[in-house]
C-alpha cells in the first residue's frame, strides 16, 4: 500500500502556473555590489522571454530610508524574507557576479533545497562546484 501523495504549497503555486501557460521565472540573486550586473542580467532574461525578480534594494549604497542602523538592520531581515519567497516563485535562480558572500550562500542553499535548478554569471564561484 503507498502512502498519500503530500502536495506542497510549492507543488500547487508550480501547477498553477503551468495551468495559467506562466513563462519560466527567474529569479537573480548575488550580492548587491553587483547591482549593475543584474540589472544587465535582467534585460538578458527579459529579452529571452522570461520573468525576472530580484533584489529591489541596495543597502550599501547610502539612502534615507536605511539611514538608521537599527532600521536598516530590521530592514535587511525583511527583504531576506521578500528574497526567499522570489526563489520560492521562480523556475530557476541565476546567481550573478563573481563573488558569494553569507546571504547569497544561503540563498544558493534554499534553492537547491527546493529543487529549483541554478545558472551562474561565473560557475567557478559555485560553492557545491
Amino acid at each position: 500500500m503507498s502512502s498519500p501523495q503530500v502536495i506542497t504549497p510549492a507543488d500547487q503555486l508550480a501547477e498553477a502556473k503551468r495551468q495559467l501557460g506562466f513563462p519560466r521565472i527567474v529569479a537573480i540573486c548575488g550580492s548587491t555590489r553587483f547591482m549593475a550586473e543584474m540589472a544587465e542580467a535582467d534585460l538578458r532574461e527579459t529579452k529571452a522571454g522570461r520573468i525576472v525578480v530580484k533584489p529591489g534594494c541596495d543597502l550599501k549604497s547610502p539612502h534615507a530610508m536605511w539611514s538608521d542602523p537599527v532600521e536598516a538592520e530590521a530592514l535587511k531581515f525583511r527583504l531576506d524574507e521578500l528574497h526567499r519567497s522570489k526563489i520560492l516563485l521562480a523556475d530557476e535562480v541565476l546567481v550573478v557576479g563573481d563573488y558569494i558572500g553569507d546571504s547569497t550562500r544561503a540563498e544558493i542553499a534554499y534553492a537547491r533545497s527546493l529543487g529549483r535548478p541554478l545558472r551562474f554569471t561565473h560557475p567557478e564561484v559555485d560553492p557545491d562546484a
